[in-house]
């Protein structure tokens, strides 16, 4: 895999930025660029080409025009470039090489960057004038060679950065390695990635597909990102057009031009396989190169594959006969013309691995998914030097279960009742799998496990999908949504392996006869891959009546075992629990401004004592961007990206395995209840005060928030209260706690109900139909949702029946009707009224459960109460002690729900009316109020 990489507008550091870059572009252990090769430098601009392998020195980039004013350097394969050079040979172009490079540039030459719409192929490309000084940078109209830059102002003008890689932009030394908050809370929240311009890094952005981007020179010296091709729109509307019938007449069209994309892909220098995991797009291919070989082996056109087609299968460890039988079969029916090579991603990897492909990546993923496409792409370096692949399948043919979903929704749109009742009938088994995969899994917030001010900060971040259209939102997955982070990984990948991917599935010509048909060609009959599952008939064993293409648990499922992947996640995380907890818990984790550490680990604990009960992808998005913090990040500044092929301390191929074993030992381990923010006993929690004048009573209380470790079912609260307030008594400061001022211990109902097992996860909780439907009319507030969840209503109807929840329900009804309120709770009782559900900016575990009021609340604090006289605390201060208080409180009210002392409730809630314990995750339940008299 070659890399490019170049500068603009830094005058005498021109050349050694290049250098940087270079060695930073290289894999195979090379750090240095010769002194004479690869590059071009001119007082302007420079550009830079690496290649893998020796190359002739008429294919040497970069290459100038046969008149000296273009230089090009270039990435990728333009599959068409034999058409097109015959074209520019008709216009009087000559040519000195057999190269796609040279065509490109004589295209430029002839036609500007309206050439590279003509281009069918991945490229991405960079073109200096040297006789304007303009700088011109392209990407392909798919996305799928990628294109990095930096911007900045260098006074008398732009200066530029780009690269293949993020690497080389950081190896040049001009702007620091910091975050871009803004992906990384869309990363984290919605699992998207890739989505536009802007990358994990701050102030690097990613050319999106069909763009190109224009240094111009002179007086108005600027850069402009525009657009080159029409391909997107172009697709939009043909397929928001009528689209045309699939007969047989279709499928023969169809068939021919997926074989001709498979075809203008295998030309190479070296040898060229395949990759196959369980989905029917990577199958497909497999099955044309393997037939062909079958009946036309002397065919000059799969010279390259050679007499047996190398095939690379993943199987993940977890993996079950279901997953597998379909390549089980494409292998055993074409054993002759297929070579299989199999890869076990998981099986005896580590995190280090995990790591290393984290690095590769340069940029977090979503899932574990990629680590298979990782495993694969090295194994495939063994064997070939190209690689056809079937990302995108599933992204251009409906191979994921929601496209089902949304094309339901398409025909509920449309009136079309007859198709809509007959695809239900078919999706059904499908429907109800997905189902009951989603119900048997925790569906908790993310805001849950994130840090309140970063979710805060970015709470305007939402996510918009096509619901309702199934072409459209196809076209969504593979420019923006699901293909682009797919892409990303895949070219990542490859170019560490030495291997170059190409994806017959993104043929553009292919894809514009795809849109144009109608939906049936997609979808139909429950399953996707509609009109590739009629042209493989006859091909693919079984292509016809098998499960593929059913539920593709992974939308980039094409590739390289990702869908088999996906099924097996559960048991790899588990198999590296003890190392993945170990990053959880670390001091570096904790002290990210993105996480709530003390969340994440007790969840993570939960999964592991659970195994089944969570969606691991939360997860999978928590370590790899800790990994990649660590990675790219954290490296010590001493070291450079140029001089270890990778971000420092980043275990490049030249790194000694010394240096890698020092590195891989982690940081310090911390306790999750450590990694909360330490507050002092006697101070108020952040915003709040330690005296508030009550207008009950006219008297200065003072309230001390106690912070606490977490509270777990079964603990013994009256031990854990008795510490605490020993601690508190030891240091306490001379004017705290004036001598003789009576004082109260407040304790949260909310950690009682722990400790009583009257706590639960929202995933422990399965709600009854009726639950569902009165939850709808219950209405949430700031403070708490109530029996606004059906998981609060489902404990409301346990609690009392729902007889009586039922009658409470008509009562309020009517009587907003007559405008009195609180009728509701005054029917169902006070104990429903204490019911508490999730909140997001709660403090672990009250963020992801739903809980009953404690149990004998007054009895609770009696014996609170006792244990703090026997504490070990100055008689003064224990001569003081009045009693407990059981507490509920939040921003819009307080309810005193038992107690061991004869003050009045009124009095006592007055003392909490600006809720000093804090609405979010201060872990502070606890509270010494003292009573300093009259104001």
């Amino acid at each position: 895999m070659c890399g490019i990489s170049g500068s603009y507008g830094f005058g005498a550091d021109t050349e050694g930025i290049a250098r940087r870059m270079a060695g930073a572009l290289a894999h195979d252990g090379a750090r240095t660029v010769p002194e004479d090769e690869a590059l071009v430098v001119t007082d302007q601009a420079s550009l830079v080409h690496r290649e893998p392998n020796d190359r002739s020195p008429d294919r040497t980039q970069p290459m100038a025009s046969p008149d000296g004013r273009y230089t090009i350097v270039h990435d990728g394969e333009v599959h068409n470039h034999r058409e097109l050079r015959t074209q520019l040979e008709q216009l009087g172009h000559s040519f000195r090489t057999d190269t796609a490079t040279e065509v490109v540039l004589a295209a430029h030459a002839q036609w500007g960057t309206a050439a590279y719409d003509r281009f069918n192929g991945m490229f991405a490309l960079a073109i200096h004038d040297t006789q304007t000084g303009e700088l011109v940078l392209a990407r392909d109209q798919v996305g799928i060679k990628p294109l990095y830059y930096w911007l900045g102002d260098g006074g008398r003008g732009p200066q530029l950065l780009f690269a293949s890689e993020i690497s080389a932009l950081l190896a040049a030394e001009q702007f620091e390695a910091a975050p871009d908050d803004r992906t990384v809370y869309r990363y984290l929240q919605f699992g998207v990635h890739d989505e536009d311009s802007r990358t994990f890094f701050d102030g690097v952005r990613r050319l999106l597909p069909g763009q190109v981007l224009r240094i111009s020179t002179g007086s108005t010296a600027s850069a402009e990102v525009t657009e080159f091709s029409s391909l997107q729109e172009e697709l939009r509307r043909i397929a928001a057009r009528p689209g045309r019938p699939v007969d047989e007449g279709t499928v023969a069209e169809y068939r021919e031009r997926f074989e001709h994309a498979i075809r203008l892909r295998l030309t190479s220098d070296g040898t060229v396989g395949t990759s196959v995991s369980g989905d029917l797009g990577s199958s497909a291919i497999a099955a044309v190169i393997a037939r062909h070989l079958r009946e036309e082996p002397d065919d000059e056109a799969y010279s390259a594959v050679g007499a047996r087609q190398h095939v690379l299968r993943a199987t993940p460890i977890g993996a079950v006969d279901q997953d597998t039988s379909d390549v089980d079969s494409l292998l055993a029916d074409y054993q002759d013309q297929i070579a299989a090579h199999e890869v076990r991603p998981g099986a005896g990897g580590d995190l280090e691995d995990l790591r290393e492909a984290v690095r590769a990546q340069e940029e977090p993923a979503a899932s574990s998914a990629p680590y298979a496409r990782y495993a694969v792409l090295r194994e495939a370096g063994q064997h070939v030097t190209a690689l056809l692949d079937g990302l995108g399948a599933s992204q251009t043919m409906a191979g994921d279960e929601r496209h089902h979903r949304v094309y339901l929704r398409q025909l509920r749109r449309q009136r079309r009742l007859a198709p809509l009742a007959r695809e239900l009938a078919a999706s059904r088994d499908l429907l109800r799998a997905a189902a009951r995969r989603r119900s048997g899994r925790a569906a908790v917030p993310v805001d849950a496990l994130l840090n309140s001010g970063f979710v805060e900060e970015h709470s305007a971040e939402t996510l918009s999908l096509v619901q309702d259209d199934l072409k459209q939102r196809l076209l969504e997955d593979v420019f923006r949504t699901s293909l682009p982070a797919l892409l990303r990984e895949h070219d990542r990948f490859s170019r560490r392996s030495g291997v170059q991917g190409r994806l017959p599935f993104l043929d553009k010509e292919l894809l514009a006869f795809l849109f144009s048909l109608e939906e049936s060609a997609f979808l139909a009959g429950g399953r996707g891959y509609g009109i590739l599952r009629e042209a493989m008939d006859g091909i693919v064993p079984g292509a016809s009546t098998d499960h593929r293409g059913r539920h593709d648990a992974d939308a980039g499922a094409g590739a390289a075992g990702a869908g088999v992947l996906a099924s097996a996640e559960d048991e790899w995380l588990r198999d590296l629990g003890p190392a993945v907890r170990e990053v959880f818990a670390s001091e570096s984790f904790a002290d990210r401004p993105y996480v709530d550490a003390p969340s994440v680990l007790a969840l993570f604990d939960d999964f592991l004592a659970n195994p089944g009960t969570h969606d691991t992808g939360v997860f999978w998005r928590l370590l790899n961007l800790e990994l990649w913090l660590r990675t790219y990040i954290d490296a010590p500044e001493s070291s450079t990206l140029a001089e270890s092929g990778g971000p420092a301390g980043s275990g490049g191929p030249a790194e000694p395995a010394a240096a890698r074993a020092a590195r891989t030992t982690t940081a310090p381990t911390a306790d999750p209840d450590e990694a909360a923010e330490a507050k002092s006993d006697y101070t108020a929690n952040p915003g709040k005060q330690l005296d508030l004048v009550t207008e009950a009573d006219g008297h200065i209380w003072r309230r001390f928030p106690l912070q606490t470790e977490l509270v777990a079912r079964g603990d013994d609260i009256e031990a854990r209260v008795r510490e605490h307030v020993e601690r508190f008594a030891a240091s306490l400061p001379a004017d705290a706690l004036p001598a003789g001022a009576p004082w109260y211990f407040v304790i949260s109902e909310k950690i009682i109900a722990i400790a009583q097992g009257r706590s639960w996860f929202t995933w422990e909780i399965t709600p009854r139909p009726a639950a569902r439907v009165l939850s709808r009319f219950v209405t949430r507030t700031p403070a708490g949702i109530g029996l606004g969840d059906p998981t609060t209503m489902e404990l409301a109807v346990r609690e009392v029946g729902l007889p009586r929840v039922v009658a409470a329900s008509a009562a309020g009804a009517a009587g907003k009707l007559i405008g009195k309120r609180g009728l509701f709770y005054h029917v169902v009782g006070a104990d429903v009224r204490a019911i508490d559900g999730p909140t997001p900016y709660s403090a672990f575990p009250s963020n992801v459960s739903a809980k009953l009021p404690p149990k004998d609340p007054d009895a609770v604090s009696a014996r609170i109460s006792a244990a703090i006289r026997g504490a070990e605390i100055p008689a003064a201060v224990r001569d003081s002690f009045t009693g407990t208080v059981v507490m509920d409180a939040n921003d819009i009210g307080r309810n005193v729900l038992g107690s061991d002392v004869t003050t009045a409730n009124e009095r006592l809630e007055a003392t909490f009316a600006d809720n000093p314990l804090g609405q979010g995750r201060q872990r502070t339940p606890l509270a010494i109020l003292v009573d300093l008299g009259p104001a």
